[in-house]
């Protein structure tokens, strides 16, 4: 038993415990986006009332993975002028950072992969690497539809980033912290304790700021997962599909799972920020103590999913009844509406915390 412990607890058995959480996260991750996908088909289904996907499997369910298999067994076409080695690269990389930001996120009390007191950081740094991606797509697909489709994607991402950054500090001003942990921490307790009702803790008043900030971090979300009604680079009467005009097959299927990936993990950072992460909200943190760990723990992981499920919806449901804006409306938005009010948001959050909680 003992040299069971010391073996894991070497630098190789640490290694193997790492690698084996990221295999069970990457592949949770991709069952959830799986039949999250089927939920997204079907909620627009039934807006427009009809049924969808209903005939691969009980119900719908398996249609997600025979399109995965028709999407893999279908030959890889690259346009003949185009730059190969870019053209294959480039969902490769979206796909892969998809999933890197996946690693600071906590499901659980210390269920995380990497907890960073960084965090925030890093989630910063992947997300805006992601742009790459989808440029080098555009750029070597060889042709003019493409191109600008991943332009006004990359223009589209960094503008909206700028928002979400800043209302992320206002978060961070609260919990102190840019461990996620330690944020979802902070919001322990009662549902009143969330960061989006103010953060409970002589915070309340701040409700009036954080409430519609967490609404701004929503659409700007949408915005930056490339989302109805801001899916510009995909608008179909003037770039057809945008970026992936020339990619089929595999590589369609990548940059497909690294649009949905990064839509779940947004979802994920709203009730991480906001909505207090694995906090359930109706029961005190001593009666969740007082449980078997298993019990809490439990409670902790299903309360984390039904979160993240929730806000998918939401934005499966905007999806299906929210018409697509022009490009001049989304950028309007993003620089003259959602920036000043983050810009304001933040100088107010910080004034109570100095001058009020600090005092």
């Amino acid at each position: 038993m003992d040299a069971a412990v010391s073996f894991w607890a070497t630098p190789g058995g640490w290694t193997l415990i790492t690698v084996g959480q990221i295999l069970l996260i990457t592949v949770g991750v991709l069952i959830a986006v799986a039949f999250l996908l089927l939920a997204d088909r079907k909620v627009w289904a039934s807006v427009q009332m009809r049924k969808g996907p209903n005939v691969v499997g009980p119900f719908g369910l398996l249609q997600s993975f025979a399109d995965m298999l028709k999407f893999v067994l279908k030959e890889v076409v690259i346009p003949s002028g185009a730059d190969k080695a870019v053209f294959i690269l480039a969902p490769i990389i979206t796909v892969i950072l998809a999933f890197m930001a996946w690693a600071v996120i906590p499901f659980a009390p210390g269920w995380v992969v990497s907890d960073l007191n960084v965090g925030i950081l890093y989630i910063f740094a992947v997300s805006s690497l992601g742009v790459y991606g989808i440029i080098m797509g555009g750029w070597a697909s060889n042709s003019k539809y493409p191109f600008l489709g991943s332009l006004r994607s990359a223009a589209q991402m960094v503008s909206y980033e700028v928002s979400l950054g800043l209302i992320i500090i206002n978060v961070i001003l609260l919990a102190g912290t840019m461990n996620l942990s330690q944020i979802v921490e902070g919001q322990s307790g009662y549902f009143w304790n969330w960061y989006a009702f103010g953060g409970g803790q002589g915070t309340w008043p701040l409700i009036v700021v954080l409430f519609p900030m967490s609404i701004v971090f929503f659409v700007s979300a949408l915005a930056e997962t490339n989302r109805p009604p801001f899916d510009l680079p995909e608008a179909e009467s003037e770039l057809v599909a945008g970026y992936q005009v020339e990619y089929s097959s595999t590589t369609y299927l990548l940059f497909m799972m690294g649009e949905y990936v990064n839509i779940v993990f947004m979802s994920a950072m709203i009730s991480i920020l906001f909505f207090g992460g694995w906090n359930p909200g109706f029961l005190s943190q001593e009666t969740l103590d007082g449980l078997p760990a298993w019990i809490a723990y439990t409670i902790y992981l299903l309360t984390f999913i039904t979160k993240t499920v929730f806000w998918f919806l939401a934005i499966a449901l905007v999806k299906a009844f929210v018409p697509r804006y022009r490009y001049d409306q989304l950028m309007r938005l993003g620089w003259k509406i959602f920036l000043p009010a983050s810009l304001v948001a933040v100088v107010i959050t910080a004034a109570w915390r100095v001058f009020a909680v600090g005092a």
